[in-house]
């Protein structure tokens, strides 16, 4: 019997990289597609502002198609929910039955997606939540996966963690109350190897900016 397919929500950092492989681990589901909302004017990941070429190198990696949802600049909530709209009905359309997601534990960000996909015969799949963010921070880093921190929102995490490796020395460093997976928004990532991907990425680090309220790393 064939397995139901299944779209997942992807950032290019660690908790929807992780969400893959455990999704694959599993094995419930066809992986059919990355779906990741781009910044159309910079033509980079929203919020994680990872080039567009480095999104596709590494859904080329993990073997997946790529999904590339367009988003303006200063996105408002109505032009997020009739993207997404559009997302859903394409995957319906491609007989997709399921969209996965890796939040961990913001109840409310839950019930924002699930209220998304009520009535479109899409699940919505969390395979990820409930796990403590140290003991999940650890694990991904004890499975092989490596991340540069890409963007750090300033009022919660010094800037100048932009850029860094999410390592061992990262979570040491952290100030206390920042979540070690950056869940409340604190960092984001782009991941460059790990068991989810055949192949690592080489990448480098290029100009730190600040601009929008937060810092942003360059990764090339």
């Amino acid at each position: 019997m064939a397995k139901p397919r299944m779209l997942v929500s992807w950032s290019s950092g660690k908790e929807s990289a992780w969400a893959l492989h455990e999704l694959r681990r599993e094995n419930k589901y066809e992986i059919a597609g990355l779906m990741t909302t781009i910044n159309s004017s910079a033509d980079r990941v929203a919020m994680h502002a990872v080039r567009s070429g480095l999104l596709e190198a590494q859904a080329e990696a993990a073997g997946v198609a790529v999904w590339k949802i367009p988003l303006p600049q200063n996105c408002n909530d109505q032009q997020y929910a009739a993207a997404m709209a559009r997302v859903i009905e394409r995957a319906r359309e491609g007989g997709i039955r399921a969209f996965a997601f890796g939040d961990l534990y913001l109840g409310r960000v839950r019930e924002y997606r699930e209220a998304q996909l009520a009535g479109t015969g899409l699940a919505a799949v969390f395979p990820l939540w409930g796990r403590p963010s140290d003991a999940l921070a650890a694990q991904m880093l004890k499975g092989g996966l490596r991340a540069v921190l890409t963007c750090v929102d300033p009022k919660q995490l010094p800037g100048r963690f932009a850029g860094r490796q999410f390592d061992h020395d990262l979570l040491r460093d952290l100030p206390e109350g920042v979540d070690p997976c950056g869940e409340r928004g604190e960092f984001h990532s782009f991941v460059y190897d790990g068991p989810m991907l055949g192949h690592p990425i080489t990448v480098g680090v290029g100009e730190i900016v600040q601009r929008d309220g937060f810092v942003f790393a360059d990764v090339r």
